[in-house]
């Protein structure tokens, strides 16, 4: 959905129940500390981002101040303000990764993709975004799309997960190169 197409929204019947289900974790008194989890259920409803009219929503949910759940959703990477792609792509670009060639990762998304960081394609398919830290250091450069990781990335590969994704095909998560979790690349 583009932002001029969202003009209402509410949690859906099966969004509600889980909203519901997640503020019953907090004890009295404190449910609107569920203001993370049910900004990232609205985002997940509309798409992957959060229209003004979804973060109003949660924070008359909560009854919060707006300003209070904007300052959330605007704070934290994981909430998308403007629409993007079925495929979002985060490439990490923090010491660990841009040493180990992400660079080279968001250079070959450019040139795969033709858009640049903050962007999506035309065909609404792909979305591109550099993000801190996504704590797989041990295996980087890694890249998240959507809700998986891509570790031990090369540019290679990721050209071969790029065109994968391009024809609908289905991609192995993880490691790219075969590890299991963070073990010696070599097995040594």
């Amino acid at each position: 959905m583009t932002a001029t197409e969202i003009l209402e929204f509410s949690f859906n019947k099966d969004n509600l129940q889980k909203a519901q289900e997640i503020i019953s974790h907090y004890p009295d008194g404190k449910q609107r500390s569920a203001v993370l989890p049910l900004l990232n259920l609205a985002q997940r409803q509309v798409g992957g981002w959060l229209p003004q009219i979804a973060i109003e929503y949660v924070a008359k949910f909560l009854d919060l101040p707006f300003i209070r759940v904007y300052e959330v959703a605007t704070f934290y990477t994981m909430f998308n303000l403007k629409p993007v792609g079925k495929h979002h792509i985060q490439i990490c670009g923090t010491t660990p990764c841009w040493l180990r060639g992400s660079n080279e990762i968001t250079k070959v998304c450019h040139n795969e993709l033709g858009i640049g960081l903050k962007e999506v394609t035309p065909d609404k398919q792909f979305s591109l975004v550099e993000v801190e830290c996504l704590g797989a250091c041990v295996n980087a450069p890694v890249v998240q799309i959507n809700d998986d990781y891509f570790e031990d990335l090369t540019p290679e590969l990721m050209t071969e997960l790029l065109n994968k994704l391009k024809a609908g095909e289905s991609v192995r998560h993880g490691s790219q190169v075969g590890r299991t979790g963070a073990e010696p690349k070599n097995n040594r």
